[in-house]
Formats: structure tokens, C-alpha cells, sequence
């Protein structure tokens, strides 16, 4: 047995692992005392595909997605669930979603082009952005997505100037609802970038403007107040008062999507069950039994899917102040922390079994003093070597990551009973200046 499995048997506790709302489903410590994911024993991950690394147990994205369909269809209405594709863009996870049924939203061609390369039908694509260029309404047209959602004043005039063929769209409401999340994932109130304002009669404007269209054929209306949300009460509260402007052309109300994950322990959000019956009951009260509904999970299928594994580099010890334990990665890799001040556990891969009995703030490689991922956190006495995790990092690490400081994005692997693949490889020192004129 190697020497840190054996370490691994000093302090082992029962499974902290197993069960857990933060990790993947099926995950759980092994024979070994490692963290294994989907039968994929995380340590050995490291060695093979090194670190930072993000890794996914695929059926457990597979189940959330089936979760979802599942609890509309025990409902008994017409709807689509969209994978709200900014929370993971890459190829394999669109592909994953379209095979499990899914729709999609899409917030620039980018992401066009990748759903349509995934292979979603394109009148399963809706497309969002607050500023559309002109290429990417043509893109999307000439795509023959399903729709649109119209954002501006600005953005109906360009669409009716550069679009030659008639387009379906939906118009973006902002209902005044603002719920208990942080600022800068609040959508839906009065004050916000997106969409046309129901309390000053903008939404209603926007609304017979676009109905007076030749080439902009108006079917529905959408509503999306924020994201990592735990009440319920608040979406019903924003459906109900968006359904206030609902006329015979409404067949279509997308509801957004906002439902929060556990990223601790102690984080308890809604079921998706409940989710969805919230929202369902509030869209047939407001819109109709025969309204089409959307709903938008991006964070919800995959944030709690995914972890993010790192190599501790140093250990330094500032006594009477703290310790911190340096990786490998940081805010190039997970850029949440420090834009949200969001909060993570932590665990050490090669003892995780063993009872945490060391508190450290886990820092970043970065040139900078606010690059800390986990502060104040308690490890199974770290060391330089060993292979640290943090959970619930499947939504927006691999999204917002960055070059900062030259250092390469990590490789996303997907991982499914006991096998594990690349489905986006490590950027390499070369791709830094690939793109250099």
C-alpha cells in the first residue's frame, strides 16, 4: 500500500464523502482512502492527466438532466428544458445534453457554434445576449434557431435591418423581482441591463412594437431574475407578474432558470421537483393550461457534477496568523471566490477519509493577494505533494477561466464507471502565442 494511503488510515472517520450534496453522485472514499468519482480514483487522475484538472462524473449530469424531464413530465404539460450552455461550454457537455433530450440557450455565437457543432437541431437553440452584433442575428437566423430573445429597443431596429427572413422571437422582461442572492447575479429587477422594464411600461412598448413587425414574429415571453436562488417564492411572485402582459400571441413563457446547488455542506437548496412545480403551477395560473414552458438550468445540471483537482505546492506557516496552502492553480481556473465572494469546501484527495484537523486558507500560484479559492478552510494535515479538491466547481470554472499570468487552462475529463476520457484537452505554452500576428 503506498505511503499516503497508509497515512490516509490514521483519523479515518466514516465516508465524508459518500452522500454528500457537494459531490457528485456515486462519489465516495476508496480502499485506498482516496476521493474516487464515478469509480474514477481522483489521485490517479492527477498523476494521468495532471493539475489543475476539471473532472465530471458524466452520468451524474445525465441524472440531473433526466430529473428534470421527468418532474415536467409528471406534470403533464408542454415544455422544454434548456441547458443554460454558459455554464459549461464545451463540445461534450452539449452533446451530453442533446442526447439526454434537452434544449439550449446560447448567449453569443460562440456558443452557436458550438451547440450547432454538438449537434442540437437548431429549432432547439434559443439565443440570448443584451448585445447582439449583427453577425450573430445573422448567424443565428440563418441558422434557423428558434428563437430570439429580444433584449432592447436597439437590438428590434437591428434585427429588422439586417434579418431577411421572418424569425420567431421572445421579448425579455424585467418583473422588479429581486431576490436573496449576490448583486451581481440579480436579473430581474427594476435596475438591470437585461430586458425591458414591466413597472415603466417599457416591456408593454417593446411588445406592440414588435407585434407591429413584418419580419419579427412575437409567440412568448420571458423572465429570468437571477441565479443560485433557494426560495421558490420569488419566481412565482415574477411569473405572475409578468403574465400581466400575456395576449393571445403568448403560446411561449420561458421562466428562466436561478435554482441554487449546495457548494457546503450546510448550503440546503429546493429539490427540482419542487423547482419545477413552483414554476409550472405559476405559468399555467398566469398564461394558461396551454402554454409552452421553458425553464433555463445551467448551474443546477452541472455545478455539483464536477470538482476541480490541484497539486499542493508549498505549505508556509505564518505563526499566530495563519497557514496557507499554495496550488497549482487559482483564480485562473475559478475566478468565483474572489468576483463573488463564494464560498467552497475543500478536501485532500490522497487522506480523504482521514478527520480534518488543520485549518488553512488554500491560496492560488497568481501574483496577486486576492487570488485565496478557500479561506479558513480544515484539512487532513496537508502537505506538499498531495492532491487537493474542491467540489461544486462543475459551473463556470471552465467558463470564465483565463491566461492570467501565462498559465494554461486546465483539460475538463469526463469520467463514467471507472473509465475516464478528455473531452477538452490542457492548453499547452505554444497555444499562448498561437494566435500572435
Amino acid at each position: 500500500m503506498p505511503a499516503m494511503a497508509e497515512r490516509g488510515q490514521a483519523g479515518a472517520v466514516a465516508d465524508p464523502i459518500e452522500g454528500s450534496p457537494v459531490y457528485p453522485g456515486g462519489s465516495r472514499v476508496n480502499e485506498r482512502g482516496h476521493l474516487e468519482i464515478a469509480g474514477c480514483d481522483v489521485v490517479e487522475l492527477a498523476a494521468e492527466f495532471g493539475t489543475p484538472a476539471y473532472i465530471y462524473a458524466e452520468d451524474d449530469m445525465r441524472a440531473r438532466a433526466r430529473a428534470y424531464r421527468e418532474a415536467f413530465e409528471r406534470l403533464g404539460v408542454d415544455f422544454e428544458v434548456l441547458f443554460a450552455s454558459k455554464s459549461l461550454p464545451c463540445t461534450a457537455a452539449y452533446r451530453l445534453f442533446a442526447d439526454e433530450g434537452l434544449s439550449v440557450d446560447v448567449a453569443s455565437g460562440g456558443e452557436l457554434h458550438m451547440a450547432l457543432r454538438a449537434g442540437f437541431e437548431p429549432a432547439r437553440i434559443h439565443m440570448h445576449g443584451n448585445n447582439k452584433t449583427d453577425g450573430e442575428i445573422l448567424f443565428a437566423a440563418r441558422s434557423h434557431v428558434g428563437h430570439l430573445i429580444l433584449d432592447s429597443f436597439d437590438e428590434i431596429e437591428r434585427c429588422e435591418r439586417v434579418l431577411d427572413r421572418p424569425q420567431d422571437v421572445l421579448i425579455r422582461v424585467t418583473p422588479g423581482i429581486k431576490p436573496s442572492t449576490h448583486d451581481y447575479v440579480q436579473t430581474g429587477q427594476l435596475d438591470s441591463k437585461f430586458g425591458f422594464g414591466l413597472e415603466d411600461g417599457l416591456a408593454a412598448r417593446a411588445i406592440e412594437r414588435v407585434l407591429a413587425s413584418d419580419v419579427l414574429n412575437l409567440t412568448g415571453l420571458h423572465a429570468h431574475i437571477g441565479s443560485q436562488i433557494f426560495e421558490l417564492e420569488p419566481y412565482r411572485l415574477a411569473i405572475a407578474a409578468v403574465g400581466e402582459l400575456a395576449g393571445e400571441w403568448c403560446r411561449i413563457v420561458n421562466v428562466g432558470g436561478g435554482l441554487g446547488i449546495a457548494y457546503t455542506v450546510d448550503d440546503e437548496p429546493p429539490a427540482i421537483d419542487a423547482y419545477v412545480e413552483v414554476k409550472v403551477r405559476a405559468a399555467t395560473e398566469a398564461f394558461g393550461e396551454g402554454v409552452r414552458i421553458l425553464v433555463e438550468p445551467g448551474r443546477s445540471l452541472v455545478g455539483n457534477a464536477g470538482v476541480t483537482a490541484y497539486r499542493v505546492g508549498t505549505v508556509k506557516e505564518i505563526p499566530g496568523v495563519r497557514t496557507y496552502v499554495a496550488v497549482d492553480g487559482g483564480m485562473s481556473d475559478n475566478m468565483r471566490p474572489m468576483l463573488y465572494g463564494s464560498r467552497y469546501e475543500a478536501t485532500i484527495a490522497d487522506r480523504a477519509a482521514a478527520a480534518p484537523d488543520s485549518p488553512a486558507t488554500i491560496a492560488g500560484m497568481h501574483c496577486e493577494s486576492g487570488d485565496i479559492l478557500v479561506r479558513d478552510a480544515v484539512l487532513a494535515a496537508p502537505a506538499a505533494g498531495d492532491v487537493l479538491v474542491t467540489p461544486a466547481t462543475g459551473a463556470y470554472g471552465h467558463a470564465m477561466a483565463s491566461n492570467y499570468n501565462g498559465v494554461p487552462r486546465p483539460p475538463i475529463v469526463f469520467c463514467r464507471e471507472g473509465d475516464a476520457r478528455v473531452v477538452v484537452r490542457r492548453e499547452t505554452y505554444e497555444d499562448l502565442t498561437s494566435r500572435d500576428a
